[in-house]
């Protein structure tokens, strides 16, 4: 029989539109790229999402782990041999994974458990419809910075003065230093912007922070940062300033407190993607969700090393507190 070329593109077009997890009886392959190192509970969240849903690594589907160990570098690397791998899906955790895994495949489904800003790095179109290949969750969403201040201030009464160190490169760090200068003129308190743009300006950061006379000092984590934050919190020891992160593993370093997004809350969730596009969903169609779950963490060594006493009714609010 004489099969058209219409014919065999339509015919074409519906095998791409036969959900995944019904193309044969092979595992569905899950990619997942990441900067950090090793399984953690954000994997261990993920993994557990999936399972609830009905899908089981090394059951129902197969799923090939890829850590850069604390590097941006490599990832590009893991990225393309995901793609060689001939991934189903890569899940990724992170900005610079989403932009790895952007820059490997058109073609892959792209699901970010978490990405700072995937509007105003271009890996998106919008929240609403995203668009392309990628869908997922951003981690970080509108008005976090200011509650951030308003915990601070709460840990410290008295304070007037706190001193901001971000740097003004990152798009999602331009837009939390607004939303912290919105938030200082509610509170009636005077910032003291200090930017920094790689490690050599870190030390120099927080020397004027302790010239200027900060009370404390919130830090605006980007990806340099984050890896960097031992040295930063030594820093902050070193000038006797307590310190407001974005991240509970910030405060496990020695930082004072934390409050910001439940990230093995939004590994969770990404499950949710996953199983949608097994089942036939286009990732451009599914709206990018918001974190809705966050946590307050506290170190009371820290505090007790710097001669503070965070008030009860704080203590109380916290989610976890370190001692």
């Amino acid at each position: 029989m004489k099969v058209s070329r219409a014919t065999f593109v339509v015919g074409a077009l519906g095998a791409l539109l036969v959900p995944l997890a019904a193309q044969g009886q092979k595992q569905a392959v899950i990619g997942y790229l990441s900067g950090s190192s090793g399984l953690g509970p954000r994997e261990r969240a993920f993994r557990q999402g999936l399972h609830e849903l009905g899908h089981d690594d090394g059951k129902t589907i197969r799923i090939e782990w890829r850590f850069a160990w604390g590097r941006d570098e490599p990832l590009a690397i893991l990225a393309a041999e995901l793609v060689r791998l001939k991934a189903d899906i890569i899940v990724t955790d992170g900005t610079a994974g989403t932009r790895a895994a952007k820059s490997a495949t058109a073609a892959i489904p792209i699901v970010m458990a978490s990405d700072a800003d995937p509007v105003g790095t271009g890996h998106i179109v919008s929240l609403a419809r995203p668009g392309g290949n990628i869908t997922g969750l951003t981690s970080i969403p509108t008005g976090l910075s200011g509650k951030r201040l308003e915990v601070l201030k709460e840990a410290i009464p008295g304070l007037t003065r706190i001193a901001v160190v971000w740097n003004p490169e990152p798009p999602h760090s331009r837009r939390a230093f607004q939303e912290t200068q919105v938030a200082a003129r509610g509170l009636g308190v005077r910032l003291h912007s200090l930017e920094v743009r790689g490690t050599g300006d870190y030390e120099g950061a927080f020397q004027a922070a302790a010239r200027g006379r900060a009370g404390a000092v919130t830090v605006v984590s980007d990806a340099a940062m984050f890896t960097h934050r031992a040295q930063i919190v030594t820093l902050a020891a070193r000038q006797r300033l307590p310190t407001m992160h974005t991240h509970s593993l910030w405060v496990q370093a020695g930082g004072l407190m934390s409050y910001g997004t439940h990230f093995p809350d939004l590994h969770r969730r990404a499950a949710l993607y996953v199983d949608k596009i097994l089942k036939g969903a286009r990732p451009g169609d599914l709206p990018v969700e918001q974190p809705t779950k966050f946590e307050l963490v506290i170190n009371l060594n820290t505090a007790k090393t710097l001669g503070l006493t965070i008030p009860p009714a704080l203590l109380l609010r916290a989610d976890q507190i370190i001692e």
